[in-house]
């Protein structure tokens, strides 16, 4: 398992577009993919999972992946968040 903890940038954080991205993006990969948001647990691969979260702009998550294919699903999670989800 490996891990990587990022801050959301979004203005309007994690909303159903950017969750949606998420969701489409972590279920590309065989590895099990989990967000952490204040000691809740949610599914990337579930757009429930995600938007349970909650996450606002400034929140501070962590990203696990557990798999055979994690450092490729963890890099592609980490960069859909750096390039703030294709919004301004």
């Amino acid at each position: 398992m490996i891990s990587q903890k990022i801050t959301v940038k979004n203005v309007a954080g994690l909303h159903a577009r950017p969750a949606t991205l998420l969701v489409k993006e972590a279920s590309k990969y065989q590895s099990d993919i989990t967000i952490v948001k204040n000691d809740r647990e949610g599914n990337a691969k579930s757009i429930l999972g995600v938007m349970a979260m909650a996450a606002k702009k400034g929140d501070e998550i962590e990203i696990r992946v557990d798999g055979s294919d994690e450092k490729e699903a963890l890099a592609a999670i980490i960069t859909l968040f750096e390039f703030n989800f294709g919004e301004e």
